[in-house]
């Protein structure tokens, strides 16, 4: 009898310590442009995309488009149903700016944009389903754009607006806030390399003014929500970036992944860290690199020292996008630099790769488990206990079957590696998010691309949507609070 009852204790201690803490919350994500459709049902404008996909079908893979998507705007009551029945505790979406403010400014706020993300908040609410908001996911209204968008200080204030209407409209059942995704991704390939939306070639240019520009508006929608808003809605706001986790390839050139995993930190740095204002290195070498190229200052513009005070600490949590993990190495001088779009090696001299192992592969992602446990383990490091929200974590697949084993791999693979931060390196990782919900719009990548853990049917006219293997997977995940 001692036995068995010494036996029973110990086999409910190894249940209890294989579950992810009570207060760990599972979700599931999308956005605006990428399932909604409905590009301009009723008084709703133009978006960057909207123009991007029109004038240059062939910048996308498939030469799809947008403008019916995933039909959310109209379809949405399904697809909180599919978000039920996967148990998730939240799920992330974003507002399309030119939805909500048709004219991009916030004399003109939209009846029925206002009444369809009042209707997907309340929907959710109404079956135990945080929403989780994002205001910015690259869907900018092109009359905007036309003034400059991201490249013009002027969107700082634009946004800030936008965020008040926003703030003012949904704030009392939104409890969570992502300001902007992935400035990292909009501003290197939206005003970088021209691959998205809204195409602009600038090259070490537009795409540091957007880089300010959008910390800067992140910044100033974070003090509002702070002067405006907390006491009365005791709400969370932060924004959310892609990292890559960067290893050396030879052994004794950590200093080039560090260099590496500092340039990816451009809008955390300023945030995070005690003194704020861009990463110090990364702003010599680009001043340094400036005066090279006869520049009379540097390509990355200064902050000032009021800039820098607004920024720093303009976050409740530290959003996490993460894919896939590279490996560093410098180029040789006879070597063309590989400039990787997403994350930009043209100011360091670095060459990126991929080890073999990395399994399963799809496109531009490697899966690499080990990354996502490292890459907290190091922000946790340098910018102390702050708390962690995955945002993002999935993998495409171009097979459109239901059996999707590969990311059923992924998945497991990359949430094993969550628990172990947890319970052995003790960051302080409160949430994870499975990319995505639903098959959608793939940015340049079209309908080529499936990320979804739930099959959407392009070829029906009511676009049935079907859950995956990974949806089962991820529901008996979140149903026993392991993996």
């Amino acid at each position: 009898m001692y036995w068995l009852v010494v036996w029973t204790v110990f086999v409910t201690w190894c249940e209890a310590a294989s579950k992810f803490p009570a207060g760990f919350q599972f979700g599931s994500a999308t956005s605006s442009y990428q399932v909604e459709g409905a590009w301009n049902a009723s008084d709703k404008s133009p978006s960057i995309w909207d123009v991007f996909v029109h004038e240059h079908p062939s910048a996308i893979a498939d030469h799809s488009n947008g403008d019916v998507a995933c039909d959310s705007y109209h379809l949405w009551k399904k697809d909180i149903a599919l978000a039920r029945s996967l148990g998730l505790n939240f799920y992330r979406f974003s507002i399309a700016w030119p939805r909500l403010l048709p004219e991009g400014f916030s004399n003109n706020v939209s009846k029925d944009g206002t009444t369809y993300y009042n209707n997907l908040i309340n929907g959710l609410l109404s079956v135990g389903i945080e929403p989780v908001v994002t205001l910015y996911h690259w869907d900018l209204p092109q009359n905007l754009q036309d003034l400059g968008g991201w490249t013009n200080i002027e969107i700082v204030n634009w946004f800030q607006e936008y965020a008040r209407v926003a703030f003012t409209l949904f704030g009392d059942r939104v409890k969570t806030w992502v300001t902007i995704n992935e400035p990292t991704s909009f501003c290197n390939v939206g005003y970088g390399t021209g691959i998205l939306a809204p195409g602009v070639v600038s090259p070490g240019i537009g795409e540091y003014l957007c880089a300010k520009n959008a910390l800067l508006s992140h910044a100033k929608a974070y003090r509002l929500y702070e002067k405006e808003f907390r006491d009365k809605y005791k709400g969370q706001v932060g924004l959310t970036n892609q990292f890559v986790w960067y290893e050396a390839k030879n052994p004794g050139q950590e200093q080039n992944a560090q260099l590496a995993r500092d340039l990816g930190e451009l809008y955390t740095f300023p945030i995070f860290s005690n003194i704020g204002g861009w990463p110090p290195n990364i702003e010599f070498i680009i001043a340094k690199n400036s005066r090279a190229e006869n520049y009379s200052s540097s390509r990355l513009p200064a902050l000032t020292e009021e800039e820098i005070n607004l920024v720093k600490g303009s976050a409740d949590f530290f959003g996490v996008n993460y894919y896939t993990s590279r490996l560093v190495e410098e180029a040789c001088h006879h070597e063309q630099i590989l400039v990787w779009p997403l994350f930009g090696s043209r100011e360091l001299g670095l060459v990126f790769s991929y080890d073999s192992t990395w399994l399963p592969r799809y496109d531009w992602i490697a899966s690499y488990p080990p990354g996502i446990r490292r890459l907290m383990k190091s922000l946790t490091e340098r910018y102390g206990n702050i708390e962690i929200k995955i945002f993002e974590n999935g993998f495409g697949m171009s097979d459109p079957s239901l059996n999707d084993t590969r990311r059923v791999q992924y998945i497991r693979d990359h949430l094993e590696q969550v628990f172990l931060s947890i319970t052995e390196d003790g960051v302080n990782v409160t949430a994870y998010t499975a990319w995505a919900l639903i098959d959608n719009f793939e940015w340049n990548s079209g309908y080529k691309s499936r990320f979804g853990i739930v099959h959407v049917d392009y070829n029906d006219p009511k676009l049935k949507r079907t859950p995956r293997a990974s949806a089962y997977y991820y529901a008996d995940v979140i149903k026993k609070r392991e993996v």
